[in-house]
């Protein structure tokens, strides 16, 4: 088993943290947003599943602090801005998806 405290791990803003990167399964990745920045829409081959750990987000349309929790489906279009300074677990799954580069066709 390996297991992160999310709240108190280290990680700088703009050096995403990856926890635990498995190919053919997911890839976990704790991101330190810091309050007024952005990751500007975007896409992702994989399915995207977001959870805020600390801060207030604005969350492809959501305004939402710690708990808040949302899923996006391969290609989706979203972006995400932080409100305050922000702590986001970020999990991709099937790690790499179909048609991300390096992936297996």
């Amino acid at each position: 088993m390996e297991h992160w405290d999310l709240k108190t791990l280290e990680v700088q803003p703009h050096q995403p943290k990856i926890l635990h990167s498995a190919r053919g399964e997911a890839r976990s990745i704790l991101i330190n947003l810091p309050a007024g920045e952005e990751l500007q829409e975007h896409e992702v081959h994989e399915r995207a599943y977001v959870v805020v750990i600390d801060g207030e987000v604005d969350l492809a349309g959501e305004t939402g602090g710690p708990g808040l929790a949302a899923v996006f489906d391969p290609h989706e279009r979203h972006a995400v801005k932080a409100n305050t300074d922000a702590r986001l677990l970020l999990v991709l799954a099937p790690w790499p998806g179909d048609g991300h580069p390096g992936a297996r066709d």
